[in-house]
């Protein structure tokens, strides 16, 4: 679930997705990480937040189930 890897609920507004993408890219990010599977977590992340913050994106997702 793109919400579950945000860490953020379906409810949240685009700040609050903005503020725990911000948080998690930085965490994760492999530059500053180098355990492994953090790039990977990175790519997710990425890929999470693109989507949902996108309005059109977002709506596909949702409905997509």
């Amino acid at each position: 679930d793109l919400y579950q890897i945000l860490d953020v609920p379906r409810n949240c507004s685009e700040d609050d997705l903005k503020r725990a993408y911000k948080k998690m890219a930085l965490k994760f990010h492999p530059d500053k990480n180098q355990a492994p599977g953090a790039t990977e977590a990175f790519k997710s992340i990425n890929k999470a937040f693109s989507i949902l913050s996108d309005v059109d994106e977002k709506d596909k997702y949702e409905n997509a189930g």
